[in-house]
């Protein structure tokens, strides 16, 4: 279907401050929105709160509206402009819950407000938890043995009933927001009242814990014709019990049998086809690694922090072509602007690997608690692509900003606990916690034991802990010099891990390969760049336009005592 005309005037809601759980993903979605609306020739109404954000520039909208964003401020701003339609699902958690409120009075109804995209039925089955379960009870899809609670008696009767231990998840929140772990009653006391206080509808679901088993991601698509596909599907190196905002991510998935993979992607797709989805979503799923069970962890029915990484991680849009969709076009008159002449009904085919590893505020903190569980406590992250795992996560290491060029974390003074100990916690050390040990000959089974991390990652963090051992042992030779620049180790810290004072051969400089949705099978007019080592450059064969270049340098990941102004003011340059 081409552009629905009777859509003349939109407001879009925004996100608000940069909260923890929260960082710039939902300022590229609804800068997206905007534009793409724009493009259509749409009045476009913005109410967003933060001045640092590019959603909020003149160009960007219309009408502009920096205030609250509260019920009682959207209420005013749709009587004065009369907008006919609401965009809600590319303003994060925040947006999506001021429409369902809206809705639920009655107040776009009232005044001929429609919602774009998901409706307003199809948001509620998935965000409130009850709604959820009954969904999926109705496809057959399993869950998580779990309950509803609206009190904290309540909570405790569900978890008598399920047994301990448990996650409360509470309805409508962001990053986890106000939920987490339970093991005994007292804790779920405490927690339960929590969450019940975060959600703004005073629900949370009470499920049992399956810590250990595999969390796996798929950034989904569909428009109002039912066409749906998979744009990218990601993995958890952290098990079940880790919120995705804080664990190390990998896409494409790296441990799945192709039957694992093929039904946990038919899971997604019937499920937001049965939910009646409008545009992109993502559904997280556990599966047992010892078995073919699985069950359905949640789904966003909005685009996300993960929608964020998957369209980078792709080169396919997520929020440009959600909105597209909501404004009426179906997947396959939508272009794709990297190759300029594939549709977007192409599942995006990916040729490396990429990894992206999250950035937390610890160093701001220094008491608060660094244990990771179901409540996010990352601020931003840093995404890396490689031809394999051991290179992209190098790169990631070196770009999180934490003053380290490899996975050696220099011995804490005040942390003397036995390497046994050590691999118990769940916090921010672990990956280097466990290269530790694997240096040190703890066996790849006795940390799996220990972590639950899948042995494929644990086998490449061996591999790179062995090299390691090799170098110190024997020198860096021409052999180990080749072998450490495909793992992704820099040649300053070749020299230094293995005490050589020169490189053995001429130095290796980096050539840049193409992010193009098609792993090259058409010629990409607008792609993304990543490096690695190989022979040939795939960036020296694009088009050059003749023009003088510049450089512009970003500012890394979101941190503490730093919101959007930076990418800000670095896309204004």
């Amino acid at each position: 279907m081409p552009l629905d005309t009777s859509i003349k005037k939109v407001l879009v809601i925004g996100s608000g401050p940069i909260v923890i759980g929260q960082a710039a993903e939902f300022d590229y979605a609804g800068a997206q929105a905007c534009r793409i609306l724009k493009e259509a020739g749409v009045n476009v109404v913005l109410c967003n709160s933060n001045p640092a954000t590019i959603m909020t520039d003149q160009a960007m909208a219309d009408e502009i509206y920096l205030e609250p964003l509260t019920v009682e401020t959207i209420k005013r701003i749709i009587l004065k402009e009369r907008p006919d339609s609401i965009l809600a699902g590319l303003g994060g958690q925040t947006g999506l819950t001021l429409a369902m409120q809206l809705d639920k009075e009655g107040f776009l109804q009232a005044h001929n407000v429609r919602l774009l995209g998901t409706d307003a039925k199809a948001i509620s089955r998935a965000e409130d938890r009850e709604l959820f379960k009954e969904a999926m009870a109705e496809i057959g899809q399993p869950v998580i043995a779990s309950d509803i609670a609206e009190t904290v008696e309540e909570a405790l009767a569900v978890a008598d009933r399920i047994g301990y231990p448990v996650i409360v998840r509470p309805a409508f929140t962001l990053g986890g927001a106000g939920g987490g772990a339970a093991k005994n009653e007292a804790e779920l006391r405490t927690i339960a009242q929590t969450g019940l206080d975060a959600s703004p509808i005073t629900q949370v679901l009470v499920e049992k814990a399956i810590f250990g088993w595999k969390e796996i991601e798929f950034e989904t698509m569909r428009d109002s014709v039912g066409n749906v596909i998979a744009v990218c599907s990601m993995e958890n190196l952290d098990p079940v019990g880790v919120h995705t905002g804080d664990s190390i991510v990998v896409a494409p998935t790296q441990t799945l049998a192709d039957k694992e993979f093929q039904m946990l992607r038919s899971a997604s797709l019937d499920i937001i086809t049965h939910l009646g989805i409008v545009g992109g979503c993502n559904c997280q799923l556990a599966l047992n690694p010892d078995t073919f069970e699985y069950a359905v962890i949640e789904v966003n029915p909005r685009v996300s922090r993960s929608s964020a990484l998957a369209s980078k991680a792709t080169g396919y849009p997520i929020a440009k072509i959600t909105t597209k969709i909501a404004l009426g076009y179906t997947l396959d008159e939508i272009k794709n602007d990297i190759t300029g002449k594939t549709c977007a009904c192409f599942e995006p085919t990916l040729d490396y690997i990429v990894v992206k590893m999250p950035k937390w505020p610890f160093d701001k903190f220094a008491d608060a608690s660094r244990t990771l569980g179901t409540q996010m406590k990352a601020t931003g992250e840093v995404m890396s692509i490689g031809p394999s795992f051991e290179m992209a996560l190098m790169k990631a290491v070196r770009g999180a900003e934490i003053g380290m060029d490899s996975l050696n974390r220099k011995p804490d003074p005040d942390d003397d606990a036995p390497i046994w100990e050590r691999l118990r916690r769940v916090d921010d050390h672990r990956l280097f916690t466990v290269f530790e040990a694997l240096k040190s000959g703890v066996s790849v089974d006795e940390i799996f034991a220990i972590t639950r991390i899948d042995r494929w990652f644990l086998s490449k963090l061996k591999g790179m802990a062995q090299f390691e051992l090799d170098l110190a042992k024997e020198g860096l030779t021409a052999e180990h010099y080749e072998q450490g620049k495909k793992l992704g180790y820099p040649d300053q810290t070749l020299l230094r891990l293995s005490g050589a004072a020169e490189l053995p051969a001429e130095a290796k400089h980096a050539v840049y390969k193409m992010v193009d949705t098609c792993g090259a099978e058409f010629d990409a007019e607008t792609p993304y760049f990543y490096s690695t080592f190989d022979r040939f450059c795939e960036s020296r064969t694009f088009p050059r336009s003749g023009k003088p270049v510049i450089m512009v340098l970003g500012s890394g990941p979101i941190r503490i005592g730093q919101g959007i102004e930076f990418d800000y003011s670095s896309v204004h340059c």
